[in-house]
């Protein structure tokens, strides 16, 4: 029997683009997992939002099953019932007329991308390309998606970077108006920025973007591949803003682990994307879109949902307890359980010091830059687990606080 791989073989056969923990998990069940040595911890990283009911989730792993011995993949050459099951349901449940299934959110975010401006060039003129966007927005890591998201270390010395891309600053609308004209095909933008620092948009300045759009026959693209599938309490975020946007990504916790992106769009927009404009050789794998329907008719509940407002009380208020006893939090925000804390200046840019110490004490965690201690558990994570890792988590601060 071969040997069990070790941390030392992703330095010895991986390229070196990530740092992973030193501990390697072998085993999940809810929101607790288990590694090589048996060692066990809480989860509150959630696969990056992703793992949206948890580890091994009985009803996924019963879609998963019972897909797997019907039928897996066979290519867009042909449709198959999961997939059109799943774009029925996405469609049902949101306002759009029509889904795109492709694999992750980046390609979400690249098939939303390349719709505005085919949609503008074909409806309006080949000048109508223009994409506003913000600073601190992440959207992705293909070369487009990189360069519209607005953290520029992530584009940076691959080459020229697409034209026609220009940011304002999140949640200011007076520096969006000039950016906003009649070139402009498309504003895309996150209902509450992920990677960005967890910071929500407010209400205004989301409506304003919708009004500049439909001022100068703009789409606006809602970027919820973090927001989206429950993550924020309501199935997707922009049902609590009240504004309607033209295309909407989602991934992530759309798949509760299981590799799944989807671009809604309504039959306006939707003609653009004509035959051979665009695809995706996994886009509406079998497996995957039977994953994604269980995850999502299983979370687009009141049970589900209306548990995610009350467990984001829950983690706010351990928060807010670890703060009055150690100081190290200058705000703590978010919607629903992606939840942010800052650093306070005397701890600025130290947010990735707590993940090792974490670990250490049985818990895992997040950052979203280097200022800010981000939470995204499962959306069904019991209680008791909340507590615990919790208690775990302010053990983590106490000995950053005193230098261990």
């Amino acid at each position: 029997m071969s040997q069990s791989p070790t941390r030392a073989d992703f330095d010895r056969y991986m390229v070196p683009n990530y740092a992973p923990q030193q501990a390697i998990p072998v085993r999940g069940e809810g929101s607790r997992l288990w590694d090589q040595e048996g060692r066990e911890y809480i989860d509150f990283a959630g696969g990056i939002a992703v793992n949206s009911l948890g580890h091994c989730h009985p009803v996924l792993v019963e879609a998963l099953t019972a897909q797997a011995r019907k039928l897996w993949h066979l290519s867009n050459v042909y449709t198959n019932e999961p997939a059109l099951a799943l774009a029925k349901s996405l469609v049902e449940r949101t306002f759009a007329d029509k889904a795109y299934l492709c694999s992750s959110g980046g390609e979400a975010n690249e098939a939303a991308l390349k719709l505005a401006r085919r949609w503008a060039h074909d409806n309006f003129s080949e000048h109508k390309h223009r994409i506003v966007s913000f600073a601190q927005s992440f959207h992705g890591r293909t070369f487009f998606t990189v360069s519209v998201g607005g953290q520029p270390k992530y584009s940076q010395g691959f080459g020229p970077v697409p034209g026609g891309i220009v940011h304002g600053e999140f949640n200011n609308l007076d520096s969006v108006r000039d950016l906003v004209n009649d070139d402009t095909c498309a504003v895309m933008v996150e209902p509450m920025q992920g990677e960005g620092g967890i910071v929500p948009a407010s209400p205004e300045f989301l409506q304003g973007l919708r009004a500049l759009c439909d001022a100068h026959d703009a789409l606006l693209i809602f970027d919820e591949v973090q927001t989206g599938a429950g993550r924020t309490g309501t199935l997707y975020a922009y049902e609590q803003y009240g504004v309607t946007p033209d295309i909407l990504t989602s991934a992530k916790s759309l798949g509760g682990g299981f590799p799944v992106g989807a671009m809604l769009t309504t039959d306006r927009v939707a003609p653009a994307m004509a035959l051979g404009t665009h695809g995706s050789t996994y886009g509406g794998n079998a497996l995957a879109s039977a994953v994604a329907l269980a995850a999502i008719e299983h979370i687009d509940t009141p049970e589900v949902l209306g548990g995610v407002t009350q467990r984001h009380a829950r983690f706010r208020e351990h928060l807010e307890r670890i703060n009055a006893r150690h100081g190290v939090f200058r705000e703590i925000r978010g919607m629903g359980l992606l939840i942010g804390a800052e650093m306070a200046s005397e701890y600025e840019g130290r947010a990735k010091e707590i993940l090792p110490l974490a670990i250490e004490e049985g818990v895992m965690a997040l950052i979203a830059g280097p200022n800010v201690l981000r939470l995204a558990p499962s959306l069904v994570i019991p209680e008791a687990d909340i507590d615990e890792g919790m208690a775990r988590l302010e053990r983590a601060v106490a000995r950053l606080v005193a230098g261990q």
